[in-house]
């Protein structure tokens, strides 16, 4: 079968950033909690999930939207500054400029479905010029009305955006969540980046249809 739409996750896939989240998330727990986040805990409960649930894990409890908010505002505050000290690591993914382009000039309907919220999403936009390949009104993001990852909710909503069925389009991953989340929006593919989880792992998920090191890896001709 031959694929009409693309949907990348963000985080981790487009842009190789886990490791810059893990630092930020320990922190807030050992400030939280007391102690941060085991490496078990940020792959169980963190990645690919809205910080809302993160936090809630972190503290224990229930929180109201204000206080999850100013706490994720302070998080992604951490996160952000250690995006733009990193500056030679601060760039799209391997392969993804490339693949970008050439989406564009086929004129395939791509769209991003992250568990970011509003102000990282416009902080990658500004970083990374998203808007020369994206329609950037119809990212789909963490607006805190949207169910998390592993539901499929968030890919379902970025499909519609691009006025496709799910059969028709492949899913970008990185996370477990988020390929689980991929498979149960019952897309045509899902292609695994081994970013932050090895081939060896990826390979043993009965929802992952192929695994690539990075997106020069991607077979194109499975495209319109």
């Amino acid at each position: 079968m031959v694929y009409s739409g693309v949907i990348f996750d963000f985080n981790g896939t487009l842009f190789w950033d886990s490791e810059k989240h893990d630092i930020a998330w320990k922190a807030f727990s050992k400030e939280l909690r007391g102690c941060e986040l085991t490496d078990g805990e940020l792959k169980k409960y963190v990645h690919g999930r809205t910080n809302k649930l993160i936090l809630e894990y972190i503290v224990g409890e229930e929180l109201d939207i204000e206080r999850a908010n100013y706490l994720a505002s302070e998080k992604e505050r951490v996160y952000r500054e250690l995006c733009i000290k990193d500056k030679e690591n601060f760039k799209l993914a391997p392969g993804a400029v490339e693949l970008l382009d050439y989406l564009k000039e086929k004129d395939i309907a791509i769209n991003i479905a992250t568990a970011s919220d509003n102000n990282n999403v416009g902080f990658f936009i500004e970083s990374f010029n998203l808007d020369k390949w994206f329609d950037i009104n119809k990212i789909v993001y963490d607006d805190g009305n949207i169910k998390s990852k592993p539901n499929p909710d968030i890919y379902l909503k970025a499909i519609e955006k691009i006025g496709l069925k799910s059969e028709q389009c492949i899913v970008f991953e990185d996370a477990m969540s988020g390929i689980e989340a991929a498979h149960r929006a019952k897309v045509g593919k899902v292609f695994a980046i081994a970013s932050q989880h090895t081939r060896e792992e990826l390979d043993k998920l009965s929802n992952v249809d192929y695994v690539i090191n990075d997106f020069s890896n991607f077979p194109r001709n499975i495209l319109d």
